[in-house]
């Protein structure tokens, strides 16, 4: 009787499905069933870069990390009829999918602590101590303390958006989305619309070239020598143009870093309006320019509250500069990992997730103030697993690499800061001798991985 069933379905070559990846035409693979998911794409609540990065080809392993078991029974209306032909699961997707399973009959996925009660009391707890600070204090040193503290707010808040834009971190979905709002873009000004339009792509294609935003920072950074060839974007759909501008820059950024990162702030307000005010389709658009617009209500009315300009310059500046501790944070866990030209490939997603990612060891006592994003790698497996789980599966996931003889890194902070400043400096002094090739391509074969 089975093996009547089994004549009976109809199959799709792997070569035949990878036709299928264009936009107006997506099919996808998962555990060997292929859907269609062309129309999906245009409503997919976490946008349609990551269908479109990851069309025509098995992404079972990827649609598990995000997606909780409730979403497979919204699968069968996209089904084709047809099945993936030779369709095998290698050993180490198979640990990994076995992980996922036992977290979830341990019901990791929902053990969130109240961490996010705690976080959020905290932020208010710490706004009404820079309002008092400000408005109260007279002394240049409270104000400093409080734009210092200021610095340290955004940091919690931004953690506690980044928590909710992955998991349900309130108890509905629209409380979940008022938090997001809030915690993103009256709070820091950075709008959650742009995050999830950018954050979901760096997870799908981490540490990719040209297909991940988060390492695209020409012309002031360039991890690689890569980008000394004016590569395509294919998340922004243009160019990024290394001309004589973005070489004199590149050649001193391991010395420019740090600076740059103390205003990083600047940009990313700026990418925020460029995509609110842009023509792409963006969820929930009025909501985000809402909250973008209290946020450049209190921030600018708090500022106007100090005695003079020195003050309300050095307010801006602290208040950055601590922030951007959180942006080096970013940095750390990717510049110097292993980087790769081209599309994520479904069918290598722990592999490519070990690669491109460093985790940053530290105290348990130090787990709030690097937001659970310490652990980027079982971060990056596990996007759905609340941060207060990280340290705990952690071990699990060193003993799954062990066995597949894949990298776990874990280094300090410290020696963290080193690893990126040695990769920056290494592509710094190859964009100063762009005239010997041989010497770069080197560099290449050894870094570059995929």
């Amino acid at each position: 009787m089975m093996e009547e069933v089994e004549n009976k379905k109809k199959y799709i070559t792997p070569e035949e499905l990878e036709k299928h990846n264009k936009q107006g035409d997506l099919w996808i693979s998962i555990k060997g069933k292929v859907y269609n998911v062309t129309d999906w794409a245009k409503v997919h609540p976490g946008g349609d870069i990551p269908i479109l990065n990851l069309a025509g080809q098995d992404v079972t392993d990827a649609f598990i990390a995000y997606h909780p078991g409730t979403a497979w029974k919204y699968l069968d209306k996209f089904f084709t009829g047809y099945y993936l032909k030779d369709f095998k699961v290698s050993e180490v997707s198979r640990d990994y999918r076995n992980l996922v399973s036992e977290f979830s009959k341990l019901g990791l996925f929902e053990k969130k602590e109240h961490v996010t009660l705690f976080t959020l009391t905290s932020v208010a707890v710490m706004f009404g101590i820079v309002l008092y600070g400000v408005l109260r204090c007279t002394s240049v040193w409270a104000h400093l303390g409080s734009a210092m503290l200021l610095g340290l707010l955004w940091m919690q808040s931004t953690y506690v958006g980044h928590d909710s834009g992955h998991y349900e971190v309130m108890q509905s979905r629209g409380y979940n989305k008022l938090a997001q709002i809030i915690c993103g873009n009256c709070v820091t000004g950075i709008s959650i619309a742009w995050w999830k339009w950018t954050h979901n792509a760096h997870h799908i294609a981490c540490n990719s070239l040209d297909y991940d935003p988060d390492l695209q920072h020409i012309p002031v950074f360039a991890v690689s020598s890569r980008f000394f060839s004016s590569i395509k974007s294919c998340f922004y759909g243009r160019q990024l143009k290394f001309d004589t501008l973005s070489r004199l820059l590149v050649s001193y950024q391991h010395w420019t870093f740090y600076p740059v990162l103390c205003v990083a702030r600047v940009n990313l307000y700026l990418q925020t309006l460029l995509l609110l005010f842009s023509r792409r389709k963006v969820p929930d658009r009025s909501f985000n320019i809402m909250g973008i617009l209290v946020f450049w209500t209190w921030f600018p009315l708090l500022i106007s509250c100090l005695p003079n300009w020195p003050e309300r310059v050095m307010f801006v500046l602290a208040s950055f500069c601590v922030c951007s501790i959180q942006h080096l944070q970013f940095c750390l866990n990717h510049f110097a990992a292993n980087v790769y030209m081209g599309p994520p490939n479904g069918n290598d997603w722990f592999e490519k997730q070990t690669a491109g990612t460093l985790d940053i060891s530290c105290s348990r006592w130090m787990d709030w103030f690097f937001g659970g994003l310490q652990f980027q790698l079982e971060h990056h497996l596990f996007p759905r697993l609340p941060r207060a789980q990280l340290r705990k599966i952690s071990p699990l996931v060193i003993d799954l690499c062990k066995k597949h003889n894949l990298p776990y890194r874990s280094l300090s902070f410290l020696e963290a800061n080193k690893w990126t400043l040695r990769t920056l400096r290494t592509a710094a002094l190859q964009a100063r001798d762009l005239s010997n090739p041989a010497q770069n391509l080197l560099w290449e074969a050894f870094n570059t991985h995929g």
